[in-house]
Formats: structure tokens, C-alpha cells, sequence
């Protein structure tokens, strides 16, 4: 359910994120032979020479430097967390079209960053709009955390690099259930997804959430996702019409009496959240005011 943040930075700063060879949670090499093993056990197998995985991974250092320059350049400095989950994330395996059943993997790490494809109308959100909502949200080891739009399943993946436990909701049904079994190929067992309307949350998960992050436009804040926020918890929602120009981030924080208190953030576009929020007005739902 993602789509592009306008106005990403293509210029390169070095970056001070350490780079190694990279290494899946179970402690193997990513080469060639894992990514395709891994693709292939996920559903989406893909065959790529030598060259080409190496090519992927030579564009990666660069990428990982806009990251970092984009952080210092919007919030003044780059969170060693988040740059080091996505220094340990293979972007390469998250760029598949669900719908062509194709792999993208050879477009993981252009600059200038830009969304791309997934099939059913959704979107991988281009890196640096996806580094910037997760520095936001300041997500930290041991909180747990859910995610508005699975969509190609990167972000909360991303989020389970740092957070104890990342729950993820895709109302796309043929798109979150291919989803559903790429995480544990990587051995992302810290992450569970389903098919269903976000605006609801996930309220079987009873202790609630630290950090939620939508991941499609909404035009209002569904009450559901404030009933869930723990105190002390964060969020951040793009609000704003379908298709239309003028979407902005809102981010909230619940302090620990269980006040909101809200901050208007930079302007972006997404897709629009479809489900519950087309059929239920704000003044129905009774939504917390942006």
C-alpha cells in the first residue's frame, strides 16, 4: 500500500554506516546462491548470474549514503539503528511484481530513489521516504510494533531489525497472502502479517503497539490505530485525499496519562487507504482531529 514521498534528495554524502558483507539472521552469506534460495522459497524463484548479483550489491554503498545524507538533511542527524537495519536489509529481495510474477531486483538501489511496481496497484515506497517515517517514529529494540500496509513487506521488515515484534496489515488480499512467506526464508521469524482493514488495527494484540505506521493516505486518523497506541507510544499516518496533492504527515504521540498530542509533518503522497475509511465519515468514526 505505499507509494512515494516527492522531492527525494539524489545527492550523496560518504556514509559513516559500516558496510560488510552481508549476512542473513541465521547467520549465512548473502551471495547469490541464498538470494535465490531464499527467493525460491518464498514463491518467486529467479536466477541471476555472478555479475549481476554483484552489480546489485556494487550500487548498495551509494544508497546507503543518500540515506544517510537525507536524515541529516531533513531530521539534522541519521539514527545508527535505522541506518544499520537497512544496511543489514537485502533490498534486491523485496523489489518482485506480484501481479507480472517478475523480479525488479536489478532497480533495488537506483538513484535518485523512486517507488516501484508490485502489482494490484501497490507500491515498493522509494528508500528514502521509508528511512525518513522510520527515524520519525523512533522505533527501539524491545517495542513492538504495526505496520498500515504491508505492501511488499520491507518496511516491516525493516522495523524487525530494530523492534522486538513488527505486525503487519494488507487489505489486498492476492497481494498479502504472496507476502505472507517471504519473511522467513531471510529468518525474519520476529514478523506476522494478514489480510484485513487496517482501519481497525490489530486489537487481538491486546498490550498494544509502541510505534504504528501507515503506509497509504487516509483522510482522517482512524480511532482504532489511537485505541492501540500505548502510552508513550508514536505514530505516523499521511492524511489527506485520495490522489490528490496536498496529503501531509501527521505524527502523534500518546503521552503516558493516554493524551494525544499531534505535530503536522512535511507533505507527501500516497495511495489511499481503501476499505472502512471510504465507507465510515470522520464525524461517524469519531477521529481524533489532525
Amino acid at each position: 500500500m505505499l507509494a512515494a514521498m516527492p522531492a527525494m534528495a539524489a545527492t550523496a554524502a560518504p556514509a559513516t554506516a559500516t558496510l560488510s558483507v552481508p549476512m542473513t539472521p541465521n547467520g549465512k552469506p548473502w551471495d547469490r546462491a541464498a538470494f535465490e534460495a531464499a527467493m525460491a522459497a518464498g514463491g518467486r524463484p529467479v536466477s541471476l548470474s555472478d555479475a549481476q548479483f554483484d552489480a546489485i550489491q556494487a550500487r548498495k554503498p551509494a544508497a546507503m549514503a543518500a540515506i544517510e545524507a537525507y536524515l541529516k538533511l531533513r531530521l539534522g542527524s541519521a539514527d545508527p539503528l535505522v541506518l544499520a537495519a537497512f544496511a543489514a536489509m537485502p533490498r534486491e529481495y523485496y523489489h518482485y511484481n506480484y501481479e507480472e510474477h517478475r523480479s525488479t531486483c536489478g532497480d533495488a538501489y537506483d538513484i535518485p530513489a523512486k517507488p516501484w511496481a508490485i502489482g494490484y496497484g501497490s507500491a515498493l515506497s522509494d528508500y528514502l521516504g521509508q528511512a525518513y517515517m522510520t527515524q520519525v517514529i523512533a522505533p527501539r529494540p524491545g517495542e513492538i510494533s504495526l505496520e498500515i500496509g504491508t505492501g511488499s513487506g520491507f518496511q516491516s521488515s525493516l522495523l524487525s531489525r530494530i523492534v522486538a515484534h513488527a505486525y503487519s496489515i494488507e487489505i489486498i488480499e492476492p497481494l498479502g497472502k504472496a507476502v505472507k512467506p517471504i519473511f522467513s526464508p531471510l529468518g525474519y521469524d520476529n514478523v506476522t502479517t494478514r489480510v484485513g482493514d487496517g482501519f481497525y488495527g490489530w486489537p487481538e494484540q491486546k498490550d498494544g503497539f509502541d510505534i504504528i505506521i501507515v503506509t497509504c493516505a487516509a483522510q482522517y486518523a482512524p480511532p482504532a490505530l489511537f485505541a492501540q497506541l500505548k502510552p508513550g507510544g508514536r505514530m505516523i499516518i499521511p492524511i489527506g485525499q485520495p490522489f490528490k496533492q496536498g496529503q501531509v504527515f501527521y505524527v502523534y504521540h500518546k503521552d503516558a496519562m493516554g493524551k494525544i498530542h499531534s505535530r503536522r509533518d512535511m507533505g507527501c503522497f500516497f495511495i489511499p487507504m481503501t476499505g472502512a475509511m471510504m465507507k465510515v465519515p470522520e464525524a461517524q468514526a469519531g477521529a481524533t482531529p489532525a
